[in-house]
C-alpha cells in the first residue's frame, strides 16, 4: 500500500513545529471563542490544554484538525497550511494524524475491529485479513484483548471504549495524536492507567500529543508543557512557570487544593 506522508520535503525541518497557530479568531454565531490565539506544538512533546468552562477547549482542537473554519488567523499542520489545501490534500494531511473524542466516538452498529478498519478503508484498499490483523494488532496496542475485535460499543466499560477509540485513532500509524478529554468519566484508577498508556505510547510510537483535558493528575503526570485558555486567548508553559502568572483562573486552578493535592502526589 502506498504511504501518504509527503515526500516533497513538506515538513519544514525535523525541529519545527508540528502544528502552529497563528492569531486565531472563532467564533460560534455572535460569539467570539478565541481572539488571537497563538500557539506551537513541538514534536515530540505532549501539550495539555485547559481552561474553564465554555473557554472554547475542544473548539481549539476541531479547528486545528480542519472540523470548523476560524474566522481569521492560520493553522499549520506538518508544515501546511490547512486553508491552502484542496480537499484531495487535506485528506491525505489527515492520514498523519489521529484523533480520539469524547467517549471513542464509536459507530454504535459497528464492531470494535470494524470501528477500527474504517480510516484504513478510507485511505487504502486492503484486503479482509489483513484489515483484521492490523485491527488486531492496534487492540493489543492499546490493552485490549483479541476478543474485543467482536464486540460492539454498547458491550464496553467506559475505559473500553476508550481505548477502542484510541486504537481507531492509531489504526493509521500517525505522528501527531489528538486527544479531547480521554480520562473523562473514568475513574481514579482507569484514569491513571489511560495516563500511563499514553506516556507509554508516546516514548514507544514518538508520538507529538496535543490533549484537551480537565484532569490535573494527567497534566501532573504526562505533560510536557500547558496552554491555559484564558480571556479567550492562551498562555503557555510549565506547571511550574503557570503556577506563578498572576492570572486569578491560573491561581485558583493551580494554587488551589486540587492542584496542590495533584503536585502533592507528583513529589510524594
Amino acid at each position: 500500500m502506498s504511504d501518504p506522508r509527503p515526500t516533497d520535503g513538506q515538513d519544514n525541518g525535523h525541529d519545527a513545529p508540528l502544528v502552529r497557530v497563528r492569531g486565531l479568531v472563532t467564533r460560534i454565531g455572535d460569539r467570539t471563542i478565541h481572539d488571537g490565539v497563538n500557539l506551537e506544538l513541538r514534536r515530540g512533546e505532549v501539550l495539555g490544554v485547559v481552561g474553564g468552562s465554555g473557554a472554547g477547549k475542544s473548539v481549539l482542537l476541531r479547528t486545528i484538525v480542519g472540523l470548523m473554519t476560524p474566522a481569521a488567523g492560520s493553522v499549520e499542520v506538518f508544515g501546511q497550511r490547512l486553508a491552502d489545501l484542496n480537499d484531495h490534500q487535506l485528506h491525505q494531511l489527515e492520514a498523519r494524524w489521529g484523533v480520539l473524542f469524547q467517549d471513542g466516538a464509536l459507530f454504535s452498529s459497528l464492531t470494535v475491529a470494524e470501528n477500527i478498519d474504517v480510516p484504513l478503508k478510507e485511505q487504502f484498499d486492503l484486503p479482509h485479513h489483513l484489515l483484521v490483523e492490523i485491527a488486531h494488532l492496534k487492540l493489543s496496542l492499546v490493552g485490549l484483548a483479541p476478543e474485543t475485535a467482536a464486540l460492539h460499543p454498547a458491550e464496553l466499560s467506559g475505559g473500553m471504549r476508550k481505548r477502542a477509540g484510541l486504537a481507531r485513532a492509531l489504526a493509521l500509524d500517525p505522528g501527531l495524536l489528538f486527544l479531547d478529554e480521554p480520562t473523562s468519566g473514568l475513574d481514579p484508577i482507569s484514569a491513571g492507567d489511560f495516563d500511563r498508556l499514553i506516556n507509554d505510547l508516546k516514548s514507544s510510537l514518538g508520538l507529538t500529543v496535543f490533549m484537551v483535558t480537565h484532569d490535573l493528575d494527567s497534566l501532573v503526570a504526562i505533560c510536557d508543557r500547558i496552554a491555559v485558555l484564558v480571556d479567550k486567548r492562551l498562555k503557555i508553559g510549565t506547571i511550574t512557570e503557570l503556577m506563578r502568572d498572576p492570572h486569578p483562573w491560573l491561581q485558583a486552578y493551580f494554587n488551589g487544593p486540587r492542584g496542590r493535592a495533584a503536585l502533592d502526589g507528583k513529589t510524594a
